[in-house]
């Protein structure tokens, strides 16, 4: 009865780090992921509201592309933005949201890294 529950454990593990292994794609990011902005912020060319959002990276072509979609809304703001993937030396250890303020006053997001991925988004 022990070995079966040790068994099973290992199992379990094994298909969780299978699982984990395969949400990230051969640019070593995960093809969707969650993120908070605090503020409203300007992404692209698009003023998002403050909120939590869906972001998936996409491929159209050579070109790298981020599509931000507000989560929890009946009309959700969206926003489609070009980015540049810059390799990591590691996998990032926490999330980092990196934004400068405009002219305008308004916070323009510059680039985004997500815990466990190998390369930072950058806009």
């Amino acid at each position: 009865m022990r070995i079966l529950k040790i068994t099973t454990l290992l199992v379990a593990v094994a298909l969780s780090v299978i699982g984990l292994q395969a949400k990230e794609n051969k640019y070593g990011v995960a093809d969707v992921r969650q993120v908070t902005l605090p503020d409203p912020m300007r992404v692209g060319t698009v003023l998002l509201p403050e909120g939590k959002y869906e972001v998936r990276h996409l491929m159209e072509g050579p070109d790298h592309i981020m599509v931000f979609k507000q989560l929890d809304k009946s009309k959700p703001a969206e926003a489609r933005v070009k980015c540049n993937l810059v390799p990591l030396k590691e996998k990032a250890t926490r999330d980092e949201l990196i934004y400068m303020v405009n002219a305008a006053h308004e916070k323009v997001l510059q680039s985004l890294t997500f815990r466990g991925d190998s390369a930072q988004h950058i806009f």
